[in-house]
Order: C-alpha cells, then sequence, then structure tokens
C-alpha cells in the first residue's frame, strides 16, 4: 500500500522496501535517469532513479528544473555517493511543467539582488528555504517559550491613534478622498470626516497597549506587524517588520535582563536542535563566501560558533556610562579607528556594540541606564535625574537585538516626560490612567524579528529574512 510522505519523514524513516508517493519540484534531472527532487520540507533532496525505459517519453521531456512532479515507487538502498535511500520510480505524474528556458532559477549561484526581484520564487533556492524554516522554527519557539512561562498573548491594535515612540515616522491611514479632501475653518483636514474621525496610523509598536494587559493579566507578549514610514534603503530597515514585546508586571529592570536572557537561549536551543541541517548548510555557505573577502571584513566568529557563544555564555551586565569608559580607554578608540565618536550622551553605534561583545568582554553584554535624552518617554527616570532603567542586549556579529526598560509608573514624573517630549496628554489618556488605578512597577522590552533571524541564519540584509520586504518605492508581490 503505498503512502505520501514527506522528504523530510521519508529519510528519517528510511524504509527500504515499501512503497511510496512523493512530491516535489525537480532540482536536476540528469542523463535522463537521475531526478533530484525537493519538497521543502528540508533542504536535502531525494533521488529518483527513472528507468528510461519503462517510461513514457512524452512524460520524460516534460521534466525539467522547476516542475512540479509525484513520484510512486518503492525506497531502495542508494548505490551512490551522498545518500542512503533513494527512490525506484515506477510511475511519474507531471503536476506542472516548467519551460527551462524561461525558468530564472537555474542550478547555478544567483545574487541576493537577483533573487529579491525574484521573491515569488525564492522559496524554492536552498539559502531561502533555510531561512524560513527557521524562520518558522524560531516562531514557534517563542510561542512556546511564552506560553510554558504563563504568559498570554495579546493581539495588540494594527490601526492606532497613539505614537509609542514618540518618533512620528508613521504610515497615515485614511478612507477619505484624496481628489477632494475636506478642510475645516483653518484650513487643515478635517478628519472628523474620516472613517475613524481622528487621525490614524499603522502601529509602530504593540508595547503601549501590552502594558495595559499586563497590568492586569501579570504577563503577557505580542507578536505582530509594525510599520515605520522611515525613507531608508540600508540593510537593516525595513518598512513593515514583525516585533516580540513582552510585558511584566511588578518587575523591575533585573526582571526584565532575566527573561530577555532566558528566551534568547531558549530560541537558540530550539532552533540548533530543530534546524541542524538548515544551519550547517548556511554556517558553511557564510564560511564559503567570507573566504573570498580581505580579513577585516570578516566577521569574527562563523555561524554556528556566533550561537554558541550566546548560548554557553552568561550575560555580562555593564551600565552605559560603564561601557562609555571601556570604549574609551580602548585601542580602537586611541587609534582613532572608531568610524564613529564616543562621549557620554549620544547612543552607541553597531561597532561599539560589537567591540564591548566580540574583543572587550568575549560574552553577551547588556547594557543598562542609558541617558534620558537619548531614550523614550516611557522609560523610568533613575534617582540620578540623568538617565533611566533601560536597557539594550548586544550580540556578537549583529549588535544591539534587544531594547527594553523598566517603565514608568508614577504619574507625575510621567506626565513631565510627556511634557518634555512634546506629547499630549489627550492623545495617551487611556495610558496616563493606568498609573492612577492600581499602579506598580513593570518592565518589558522589544526583539525586532527579522533581527533576531538575521543573527540566527547569518544573512547580511533584513530583506533577506522576511517573505516580501517593505521598503521605500517598494512594494511588490
Amino acid at each position: 500500500m503505498k503512502s505520501k510522505i514527506s522528504i523530510k519523514e521519508l529519510l528519517k524513516l528510511e524504509p527500504i522496501g515499501e512503497e511510496v508517493i512523493v512530491n516535489g519540484w525537480v532540482r536536476t534531472f540528469r542523463s535522463n535517469r537521475f531526478i533530484a527532487l525537493n519538497d521543502g520540507s528540508t533542504i536535502n533532496n531525494i533521488q529518483i532513479v527513472v528507468d528510461f525505459e519503462k517510461m513514457d517519453e512524452s512524460i520524460l521531456k516534460s521534466i525539467n528544473t522547476g516542475a512540479a512532479i509525484e513520484i510512486k515507487g518503492s525506497v531502495v538502498e542508494s548505490l551512490g555517493k551522498g545518500q542512503k535511500i533513494e527512490i525506484d520510480a515506477k510511475e511519474i505524474i507531471v503536476h506542472g511543467t516548467c519551460d527551462p528556458e524561461a525558468y530564472p532559477l537555474q542550478p547555478k549561484k544567483h545574487s541576493m539582488e537577483f533573487l529579491r526581484e525574484k521573491a515569488h520564487l525564492r522559496f524554492r533556492t536552498n539559502t531561502f528555504s533555510s531561512v524560513f524554516r527557521i524562520r518558522h522554527a524560531a516562531s514557534f519557539a517563542i510561542h512556546k517559550f511564552f506560553n510554558d512561562s504563563g504568559f498570554y498573548m495579546l493581539h495588540t491594535p494594527i490601526l492606532t491613534g497613539s505614537d509609542a515612540e514618540g518618533a512620528g515616522e508613521m504610515f497615515r491611514v485614511t478612507t477619505l478622498d484624496l481628489k477632494n479632501i475636506p478642510l475645516n475653518e483653518e484650513g487643515d483636514v478635517d478628519v472628523t470626516k474620516d472613517f475613524f474621525a481622528k487621525e490614524t496610523n499603522l502601529t509602530v509598536s504593540g508595547q503601549l497597549e501590552a502594558e495595559l494587559g499586563a497590568l492586569a493579566l501579570g504577563k503577557v507578549y505580542t507578536f505582530g506587524p509594525t510599520f515605520r514610514a522611515e525613507n531608508s534603503n540600508t540593510s537593516r530597515h525595513l518598512a513593515e517588520f514583525w516585533m516580540i514585546e513582552p510585558e511584566i508586571a511588578f518587575a523591575d529592570l533585573k526582571d526584565d535582563m532575566k527573561l530577555a536572557e532566558e528566551m534568547m537561549k531558549y530560541i537558540l536551543q530550539h532552533v540548533i536542535t530543530h534546524c541542524k541541517d538548515d544551519l550547517q548548510f548556511l554556517h558553511d555557505k557564510e564560511i564559503k563566501e567570507e573566504s573570498q573577502l580581505p580579513k577585516d571584513k570578516r566577521r569574527e566568529m562563523p555561524l554556528m560558533e556566533r550561537l554558541s557563544f550566546v548560548l554557553q555564555n552568561d550575560f555580562t551586565h555593564i551600565t552605559y556610562t560603564e561601557a562609555i569608559d571601556v570604549l574609551r580607554n580602548s585601542k580602537p578608540y586611541k587609534k582613532k579607528k572608531f568610524q564613529y565618536p564616543v562621549e557620554w550622551g549620544i547612543d552607541l553605534q553597531s561597532e561599539h556594540e560589537r567591540f564591548l561583545v566580540e574583543k572587550h568582554f568575549k560574552n553577551p553584554v547588556i547594557i543598562t541606564d542609558y541617558p534620558a535624552e537619548i531614550k523614550a518617554f516611557y522609560m523610568r527616570q533613575n534617582d540620578d535625574g540623568k538617565t533611566v532603567a533601560a536597557m539594550d542586549v548586544l550580540f556578537p556579529g549583529i549588535g544591539e537585538i534587544i531594547g527594553g526598560s523598566q517603565r514608568e509608573e508614577r504619574l507625575d514624573v510621567l506626565l513631565k516626560k510627556c511634557k518634555d517630549f512634546n506629547i499630549e496628554e489627550e492623545h495617551v489618556w487611556w495610558y496616563l490612567e493606568t498609573r492612577k488605578f492600581g499602579t506598580c512597577k513593570h518592565a518589558g522590552f522589544g526583539l525586532g524579528f527579522e533581527r533576531l533571524i538575521m543573527f540566527l541564519t547569518g544573512m547580511t540584509n533584513v530583506r533577506d529574512v522576511i517573505p516580501f520586504p517593505r521598503t521605500p518605492q517598494n512594494a511588490e508581490f
């Protein structure tokens, strides 16, 4: 009795002698005899052995790279190198032919830029199938970690009337007729005529709403899309991306740091355990590509070593002030090797963060107590009056991967901060009210999901770790 089976399961079970059915896409067809078939369940192909004399010639002619086919046959021990088993094909059904002249993904090396233009097909390559299987595994690990830790998932609004970061770089959402925009007496857009009767945007963060949930449910997290209308075309910026934002009540900055470290190690362990073949492929790919670069352009550690580095080391905790002192006393600073300035009161750049992690401490690093002026209004003011109870988690090869803080729970202080940051109280009245009714210390952080996937896969451009990137002047697919 033939049974349909995934290639991943087939290679795991090695059911020699059994009749099976496999479906997939042709990677190569050699000598009219050997088909390398992949169904996306694993980076590994299964070899199909075709007896040319027993097959319809018209069917064989329609099997080209990219064709979708179904194979019915028996599992046999492979006599060739590189695989333990193969399938002796008894019947081939071609579900979808593929014009070999027009198909863009020929069995050769393609540039990342080219594959971004073919985002509808790039999942079929080894690189991108690995990236997106790892993305799935990381997503599953995040949900499992929080579920097992007693957190409740909260779906926060995608459409919002507030700006959580105070940055103002938001996408406006409207149903107004752009050819006939209603104006008020002052000559401004009359937002009362819009769908929500107020100015509305796509969210930049679910944090403020997550705080409301935490102040009743105790521990919550969000995992949703966020949007930034930042006109940036760098390898680290997207207009649409995903954020994980936990919030915990009755918690301070130390609790926040502990949660971040536990979560990251859990995710890494899950991915290492369940994505071995994909990680090994990306690890080998990275080493091969970086061997062509000058030594000063190569990463300090290869992919698998970077993952183990985080998993096996405790996170070092230092203050922002201590970090500035370390940097200003470092050889790169004294020899003017840093591209960006190092002085108290300005934010650290990736080169500074990576020096602290990779060269100085040789551990993942959490920096705390940043100057209040460079952090968001909701972060708790420290007793020194100059800094806030904020934290950034730094990883090798990437720098900052998590940003968080203890939240300001004192109403009088929060009101002053709203004024300092030019945030109108009426826009966040509901947020302020939680400080009136049973307030408590609470904390949380944000993890950019695409930044995490870059770290897990070694990909260097954020556009290559999200299925369909949204960037300035690009909303294709």
